[in-house]
């Protein structure tokens, strides 16, 4: 069963629930019941509204805004892994040191330059790269060791391009949305019946009112925005950048 199915189900059967159980005790109040003795229900829907879309605001905004330092954070671990690559192979004969080297000089030129424009358009990464990657991995994996301080290196240096590896991997995995479709239907719907409540409140043409229910719906807007804006770690304006890619490779070039 679909998902929206049950959602719709679900948010059916519990209107219907509510309204069913109102009419039944409306048809059982007594002739001389006295409303003003209870608290405004009004008041109590309105405020309970906004305080419950208030909290699923502010998870939406934490969650992204984590999911983006998360995918910040496998960047610079990439890089950094690649960069101690670099540095390790300086033990090994000159021909099987710069050719390590250019590797990886390639590898991270072809990332910042065009595998980054590529996941941003395409949410993933672009065959090419890996294509690199798995030569690089090639040329450390298949050089055989010949004296005990290469030996002491090669391990190292195996363990250094299975984390960069893995930081790619996971780069990969962010550089789509990462907010479910029924998160944002929920975080719509709740814009909409807030914003909505302003005209059960009967508002009114005054100045400050109309100046206080403008600033509301911008700001409703603007939340929502920059949850859009976060969610893809990689394709929008506050996205994760190749920052660490240029700070531990400055030859490359910006």
């Amino acid at each position: 069963m679909s998902e929206w199915l049950v959602l719709s189900i679900a948010m059916a059967a519990a209107c219907a629930v509510v309204l069913t159980i109102v009419i039944i005790n409306n048809r059982h109040v007594s002739e001389d019941d006295d409303p003003t003795e209870t608290p405004d229900v009004m008041e109590y829907m309105t405020m309970m509204i906004g305080v419950i879309y208030a909290i699923v605001l502010g998870l939406a905004i934490a969650g992204v805004w984590e999911g983006r330092s998360a995918a910040q954070e496998t960047v610079r671990q990439e890089a950094q892994a690649l960069h101690e690559v670099q540095q390790r192979v300086q033990v090994y004969p000159a021909e099987v040191r710069d050719r390590i080297r250019g590797d990886v000089d390639t590898y991270v030129s072809y990332v910042v330059h065009t595998e980054w424009p590529h996941m941003a358009e395409h949410e993933a990464l672009s065959p090419k790269g890996t294509q690199l990657f798995d030569k690089l991995r090639g040329d450390v994996t298949r050089y055989a060791p010949r004296t005990d301080l290469e030996g002491q290196q090669y391990q190292p240096l195996l363990d250094e391009i299975a984390a960069a590896d893995d930081a790619r991997g996971a780069r990969g995995q962010n550089a789509g949305d990462t907010m479910p479709g029924v998160v944002w239907f929920g975080l719509i719907i709740g814009a909409v019946v807030t914003v909505g409540l302003i005209f059960v409140l009967q508002i009114r043409r005054t100045f400050r009112e109309l100046l206080l229910a403008g600033l509301f719906s911008v700001l409703i807007a603007f939340l929502l925005f920059l949850i859009w804006d976060f969610d893809a770690p990689f394709g929008r304006g506050i996205a994760a950048t190749a920052s660490p890619f240029f700070d531990l490779f400055p030859h490359i070039g910006s």
